[in-house]
């Protein structure tokens, strides 16, 4: 049987670990996120994102990562308490985690193959690099750090009123 998405497991920013298999249905777009990058305003659409979508089906899934210039130092609950006091996140953020080498997340090396980036490459090139996932756990598409959330809401929107197959 294929991997999907729903067969790995994140660990929230307490430790606790949780299996993807609960966002089952759902339509998720999983970002990689840093609090000390040119990108971070990024926050502040995603939430949007979310608060617009997430009655339809929507989550999004934020894993910070200090792998690019040293922009997530801070520790797991630090990154917590910047994400609500700064950008008043509710969607989930979780415990920080290694997108490519040796010690990337099972999960990113997963979407990474689903969805290459430019030229075919596998790795990511930077912080809020983002990838949708369709109801069913397909990955149907990566966009770069720059692409603006706001940018994505089409391919959401397509996502969230097609629950069978949208690719």
């Amino acid at each position: 049987m294929a991997v999907i998405i729903y067969d790995f497991e994140v660990e929230k920013a307490d430790g606790t670990r949780i299996p993807l298999r609960e966002y089952q249905g759902k339509v998720l777009l999983v970002v990689n996120t840093a609090s000390k990058c040119g990108f971070t305003p990024q926050y502040e659409g995603l939430q949007k994102l979310y608060e617009d979508y997430r009655d339809r089906g929507f989550e999004v899934l934020a894993f910070p990562c200090n792998q690019f210039g040293n922009q997530e130092p801070g520790s797991n609950e630090e990154i917590q308490t910047f994400c609500r006091t700064t950008y008043r996140v509710t969607f989930p953020v979780f415990a920080k985690v290694d997108v490519n080498g040796p010690n990337a997340h099972l999960l990113f090396e997963y979407l990474k193959k689903e969805a290459k980036g430019a030229l075919g490459t596998e790795a990511i090139k930077w912080n809020f690099t983002k990838f949708l996932v369709d109801r069913n756990g397909r990955v149907v598409k990566r966009y770069a750090p720059q692409t603006s959330p706001e940018s994505i809401r089409e391919d959401i929107e397509a996502c969230l009123g097609d629950a069978e197959s949208v690719s």
